[in-house]
């Protein structure tokens, strides 16, 4: 999996690292058990502090996303949302998104074709993931 980051952007860059990780599992490119390098090793590779790679892994690990041990590393790690938790925070984000997108102007067909071609975009579901 390659990431990108835009050093430019005003998303700080542990929030796009924690991002494109969630991404990737999402689409698939990140398998569970599969082992993420090293702090050291990703802040080399994306040319950024060793502190910025340790924040975003921590977040990861916070949400479930990987685990991390001194033996093994950091490894994908996905959760079944078992208490609907992630369905209240996707409510509440899909509120105010649908509602920017009210007041930009988008009308719900546009919005709603944008959803499938994003939601397509993640490829098929994997089973592990589901």
């Amino acid at each position: 999996m390659i990431i990108r980051l835009d050093m430019a952007s005003e998303v700080p860059i542990y929030v796009q690292l924690r991002n494109a990780v969630v991404v990737g599992i999402g689409k698939g490119e990140l398998a569970p058990g599969e082992g993420l390098p090293t702090v050291r090793q990703m802040a080399e590779d994306l040319g950024v502090n060793t502190m910025t790679v340790n924040k975003a892994y921590g977040i990861l690990k916070s949400e479930g996303f990987i685990e991390i041990d001194r033996r093994h590393g950091a490894r994908i790690n996905p959760q079944k949302d078992k208490f609907g938790v992630f369905r209240e925070k996707a409510e509440e984000e899909l509120l105010l998104l649908i509602a920017e997108a009210t007041v930009r102007g988008l009308e719900k067909s546009e919005f709603m074709e944008l959803c499938e071609k994003v939601y397509a975009g993640m490829g098929a579901p994997k089973a592990e993931l589901v």
